[in-house]
This record gives structure tokens, C-alpha cells and sequence, in this order.
């Protein structure tokens, strides 16, 4: 059974618990091998490099778009990675080696950005697609450096790997992220070698302008279906669970299980990645079940994501959501009748590249649901511009989904669960395949309307 294994930043940071949990275990020297380990770059490492996920806080890209320092910043890099490298010493990592390694991709990266800057001064070219270009390159140094350190790693602990770096640094053929992928991987023997590779495939199409940070489960996607694996596995540091472990309590955050496609897509929607959905959609084409691990809890089978499942009896599987959303809502009172009024709402939101989460109507009211970000601010001024009435207010949104939850009462149970908690539901929409009921409510409301939901519909009993 050849397997495809995802290892994401967090893990990759606490290798010594990958090799020992994941990559070693309790198998013996035949079962070692028919793997392919994709990993990511070490925790943080990409936000230094472009800039922070989360708090959008800049990195060394930031600094090469300004033209300020950014030599310094890849020497100050430089240095933070070879810490990281001291930190691995003790399961057999040959620093001298993985220095020298690092060292010598942040010196090319250096001398790339380097002639970018100088074709930039020319003033010939477009500064956009350059831009580009430089986001790519630096992108790829963390996933460069953690591949290349686990094959050292698992080399000198007697392992066969081979590290398959998809960088593309010294390879100047123009390829596309699947022409590189099929020849990494053209007359590999699976059976006698443990295949580690670069979360990053560089292509003609640009990976990071096409899939920005959600590349690294990208290539992970492409090379299970070039391979044609039997299982693509996602090890995490926590289980797919029911509920946040961190707002419900471990004891109240049971693992999922067993899910479906649809169910990871409406994770997705809310922000919630299981896996991105632009990984997912060649797998689910292909065939090809996704299995979500615990990296610290290596005997548990964790939970599976299949094409065709459904749960055999009537249950929410997981509740979630976000307290960092924004409603909209447009009152007219021509609405009401008349056809396609909406589009125009939907032109205006597409010039704003504004994507909304949940839509609710009636006769003349529209209510959508969108990320509270930057481009939220000039979209409702627009449609303040054009609209008899348009209100806006911050929200938070929960989630409660299931391969199979069209069983009467469910949503009976959680309007009750939160009406006896004391907290009101704002705006509410399920579609008529009934995988999702989503309760728009307020933002101080959140957790606790996680907590109560988790628990009477996930842990009781349907």
C-alpha cells in the first residue's frame, strides 16, 4: 500500500516525535518504505520568509518590494536556520551538512534577488511580475531546508531516503508543476526507498500566485495522484475533532471519525481548512481517501475523508465557525419580484473580490455573510452608493454539519441548545441537501454557542 503523507510546520518543528511516532514507529524494516513524505517548512519559518499567516505582520518579501535590507534579513534568516539545525542534533541530524546546505540556497536566493533588482532599476519590465517571481523563490527556502534535513536525518538513522526537491533552483527547464512532479518521480523504487520532498514545486504557472500558502497541500495533492496512491495522509498536531479542543476542552473534542468530501469543503468555507480545497478536489476526482492524523497519537487511526460516505445514523459530525465575519444586509422595496435583482449586488461584489460565506433572503431583503477584512469597508460604501438601505454588522457564525443529519428535530435541538444559553440567532440558512446549518449570532457569543452546540449534538445521543 503506498501512502502520500502531508507533515504541515508544527509537526515538522518536533521532529524528533515525527520520526519516532510517524516515520519509525513500531514497523519493521519491510514495512519502512512504499512512502512519500511531503513536509512543510519548520513552524514560522514561512512568515519570516513572506510574512506572518495570521497577523500579517511583513517578512524578507516585504523588505525586497521597499528595497530595505533585505541582504541583511536573509543573513539574519540564515542564522535562525541554523539554530534550528543545533535543535536536531541529538536524532543524528550532521549540522555541518545541513548548514552548509542552507547556506548555500539562501546565497543563490541572494544573487536571484538580486538580478531582479537590477532588471527592476532598468525600468523595462513589469515590476508585478517580478514581484511574483521574488514571492516564489523566497517561499521555497523553508521547504528546501526542512526536506533536505529529515533525508539527512533518516539517512544516518539508517534509513533509505532520497530527497526530492521540486524547487527547481539549478534546473533552468520551464515546466509546469506537474511536468516537474511526474519527473521527480520517473523510475523511483518505492519498495526500497522512503521519498522525502519539498512542500514547494516550482512551475511555469507559479505555484504561490496560483495557490499562495496553501501550496505546500498542493503538491502534496499532485503527487499522490501522480503516483497514484492508495491513501493520503495529513498528520496534524491535533485530531479533526467535533469542536475546537482549545474552546470545548479535550475531554469534550471527540475525533471525528469518519467524514466526507463535502464536509471538508464546508470547512473550508468557514476558514477551517481540513486540507485546502484546491488539494482536495484532484484526490476526491481520483479516488483517493484523505486520512487526517494525530502526530502525537500514532496508534489512532484518526479520522477518514471519503468520496461516497455518509453516516449510517443521523448525527452532526462537527460544529465550527468564525467570530471574525461581517452581515450585510440590503433592504429595497423594488426588490420584491423582481427577477434577477440580485445580480447587480453580485456585479458589485465581484468588482471587490468579496466572496460570501452564507446568503439569506426575503421578499425584499438580502443578507450575506462575508470576512471582515480590508475590502469589506469600500464594498458597503459602494452599496450604500446604490441601495435604498444597506446595514452592516460584525457577527460571528457556527457552524453544525454532517454526511447525514436530515433527521427531523436536529435543528430543533440546536435552536433550543442556544435559546436556553441565552444566546440569539441573528440570521440562520441550510440548503436542501441539509450537510450544514449555519446560525449567524454575535460575536461575544461564540464560544459559548461552540460549547453548548458541541455538546448537544455532537456528545448526546440523536
Amino acid at each position: 500500500m503506498l501512502t502520500v503523507e502531508k507533515i504541515g510546520g508544527t509537526s515538522m518543528s518536533q521532529f524528533k516525535d515525527v520520526l519516532h511516532n510517524i516515520i519509525i514507529g513500531s514497523r519493521t524494516p519491510a514495512r519502512m518504505y512504499h512512502r512519500i513524505f511531503v513536509v512543510s517548512a519548520y513552524n514560522n519559518v514561512t512568515n519570516w520568509l513572506l510574512e506572518h499567516k495570521k497577523t500579517g505582520e511583513p517578512g524578507i518579501y516585504a523588505r525586497f518590494l521597499k528595497n530595505e535590507e533585505y541582504e541583511k534579513a536573509l543573513d539574519e534568516l540564515c542564522v535562525k536556520l541554523m539554530n534550528i539545525n543545533g535543535g536536531f542534533e541529538d536524532i543524528k541530524l550532521n549540522k555541518a551538512e545541513a548548514d552548509q546546505f542552507i547556506k548555500r540556497r539562501i546565497a543563490q536566493a541572494r544573487n536571484y534577488l538580486a538580478s531582479m533588482n537590477q532588471v527592476i532599476a532598468s525600468g523595462y519590465v513589469d515590476k508585478k511580475d517580478i514581484y511574483l517571481a521574488a514571492r516564489e523563490i523566497l517561499a521555497s527556502i523553508g521547504e528546501a531546508h526542512s526536506a533536505f534535513n529529515s533525508v539527512n536525518i533518516l539517512n544516518n538513522n539508517g534509513i533509505n531516503a532520497k530527497f526530492i526537491d521540486l524547487c527547481g533552483f539549478n534546473d533552468p527547464e520551464m515546466l509546469t508543476i506537474d511536468e516537474r512532479i511526474h519527473r521527480a518521480f520517473k523510475g523511483v523504487d518505492f519498495s526500497s526507498t522512503l521519498c522525502v520532498v519539498t512542500g514547494y514545486t516550482k512551475g511555469t504557472e507559479g505555484i504561490m500566485r496560483a495557490f499562495d500558502r496553501g501550496y505546500s497541500e498542493v503538491t502534496f495533492s499532485k503527487v499522490a495522484v501522480e503516483v497514484r496512491a492508495d491513501e493520503a495522509v495529513i498528520h496534524k498536531e491535533f485530531h479533526l475533532s467535533s469542536a475546537d479542543p482549545n474552546i470545548v476542552g479535550v475531554d469534550k473534542s471527540v475525533p471525528v471519525g469518519q467524514t466526507s468530501y463535502m464536509i471538508a469543503d464546508q470547512l473550508a468555507d468557514i476558514g477551517m481548512e481540513a486540507i485546502h480545497p484546491k488539494a482536495s478536489k484532484p484526490l476526491e476526482m481520483a479516488g483517493i481517501n484523505i486520512r487526517i492524523k494525530n502526530t502525537f497519537e500514532p496508534e489512532h487511526e484518526g479520522t477518514l475523508i471519503s468520496r461516497h460516505y455518509v453516516s449510517p445514523v443521523s448525527r452532526v459530525e462537527i460544529v465550527s465557525g468564525s467570530d471574525k465575519l461581517m452581515a450585510i444586509e440590503i433592504h429595497d422595496p423594488m426588490m420584491v419580484g423582481e427577477v434577477g435583482f440580485d445580480m447587480g449586488i453580485m456585479q458589485i461584489f465581484f468588482q471587490h473580490e468579496v466572496s460570501y460565506i452564507m446568503k439569506a433572503t426575503n421578499a425584499n431583503c438580502i443578507t450575506m455573510v462575508v470576512w471582515d477584512n480590508a475590502r469589506v469597508t469600500s464594498l458597503i460604501a459602494e452599496l450604500r452608493e446604490k441601495y435604498y438601505q444597506v446595514v452592516s454588522k460584525p457577527v460571528a457564525m457556527v457552524s453544525c454539519m454532517g454526511t447525514n443529519i436530515a433527521l427531523p428535530g436536529i435543528l430543533a435541538r440546536a435552536s433550543e441548545a442556544l435559546f436556553l444559553n441565552g444566546i440569539n440567532v441573528e440570521c440562520f440558512s441550510q440548503s436542501l441537501r441539509q450537510i450544514n446549518m449555519q446560525f449567524v449570532i454575535r460575536r461575544e457569543s461564540y464560544k459559548d454557542a461552540i460549547r453548548v452546540l458541541n455538546e448537544a449534538l455532537c456528545l448526546s445521543k440523536p
